[in-house]
């Protein structure tokens, strides 16, 4: 298979992840998402394994290394900044869970710890913090690949 091959796969094996996402959501069911993301991941990994035009030179593995740390270094300061706002988020947003009433229905019970305070934020968009989060680092590293890759070379036709 080629790279671009690939990359197409990838782009659709990534859709899919999607769908599963919204599918999960509405059903209300982690577990899905989260076992086809890792179905996913080994899918892609299995045909990573069948690229036959895959550059593993020397210059191709360092400009890896190079934009894999740039990503780390660049990717952990906004992570733990944005961490600390969830924090601070989290801690400024009063629980008041009230007890459990026997008379009412478990179902009930739900809509009442939603709707204590409609506005204060739902701590569900921690979630959504950390997803963004995930694409920010994803972002960063095709951003480094591609700045080391012009840097060092990787896209010169000289070949002999």
């Amino acid at each position: 298979m080629r790279q671009n091959t690939f990359y197409l796969m990838a782009g659709v094996t990534g859709l899919v992840e999607v769908g599963i996402f919204w599918l999960a959501v509405q059903l209300r069911n982690p577990f899905l998402i989260m076992v086809s993301f890792i179905i996913g991941f080994v899918f892609l990994y299995v045909l990573w394994r069948q690229v036959s035009d895959r550059k593993d030179d020397e210059r191709a593995v360092y400009i890896t290394e190079k934009a894999k740390s740039r990503t780390l270094d660049v990717f952990w300061v906004i992570f733990f900044a944005l961490s600390l706002g969830s924090a601070v988020i989290g801690f400024s947003t009063p629980l008041h869970i009230p007890p459990p009433n026997p008379a009412l229905p478990p179902d009930n019970f739900r809509v009442i710890v939603r709707n204590v305070h409609p506005d204060r934020p739902f701590m569900g968009y921690f979630g959504l913090f950390q997803l963004i989060l995930l694409f920010l680092l994803i972002l960063l590293y095709l951003v480094f690949r591609i700045y080391y890759s012009r840097k060092y070379g990787d896209w010169d036709s000289d070949e002999e």
